[in-house]
C-alpha cells in the first residue's frame, strides 16, 4: 500500500511541475500572436511564432517600427524575443517583457493561474503601475 501510495505521489508531483511550466506555446490574450516560451541559457525566452496579421496595408511582413532603438526598427516581428524571465518561485517567472506595440521594455513577471493560463504583467515605476493580460495554452 505505502508503494502504492508512493507512486501516486511522484505521479501528482511530476503533473504538478509539467502543469506549472511555462515552456510551450501560448496565444495573447486578444489572438493576435502565438508566443513560444523555451530555453535560453539559464532564463526562459519567448518569442512571436505566429501572427494572425503579419503584414503591414501595403502586403510587407511587420517590422519592429516603434522600437526606441532606431537601429531595431527593421526587425521583422515574427522572431521577435518579446521576454526573457528566470524563476521567481510559486509558478513564477521574472524578467523583462518588451512590448512591440509601444517598442518599450517593462520589469516583468509570468504566473502559472491554477486554470493553466499565464497571467502576463509588465510594469514601470517599480511596480508602481502595471497591466496586465492573460495567455492561453495554442496547439
Amino acid at each position: 500500500m505505502k508503494k502504492i501510495a508512493a507512486g501516486f505521489l511522484l505521479c501528482f508531483f511530476a503533473f504538478a511541475a509539467e502543469a506549472a511550466d511555462i515552456k510551450g506555446k501560448w496565444l495573447t490574450e486578444e489572438g493576435k500572436a502565438n508566443v513560444v516560451m523555451e530555453s535560453c541559457g539559464a532564463s526562459v525566452c519567448g518569442k512571436i511564432v505566429w501572427l494572425k496579421d503579419p503584414n503591414d496595408p501595403s502586403g510587407k511582413p511587420l517590422v519592429d517600427a516603434l522600437n526606441q532603438d532606431e537601429s531595431m526598427r527593421t526587425r521583422p516581428i515574427i522572431g521577435l524575443k518579446l521576454t526573457e524571465v528566470t524563476p521567481g518561485g510559486d509558478n513564477v517567472w521574472k524578467g523583462k517583457i518588451y512590448n512591440p506595440e509601444d517598442g518599450k521594455t517593462y520589469a516583468g513577471e509570468l504566473k502559472i493561474q491554477p486554470d493553466g493560463s499565464l497571467l502576463v504583467k509588465g510594469c514601470v515605476l517599480g511596480g508602481m503601475l502595471c497591466d496586465d493580460e492573460t495567455w492561453t495554452r495554442a496547439n
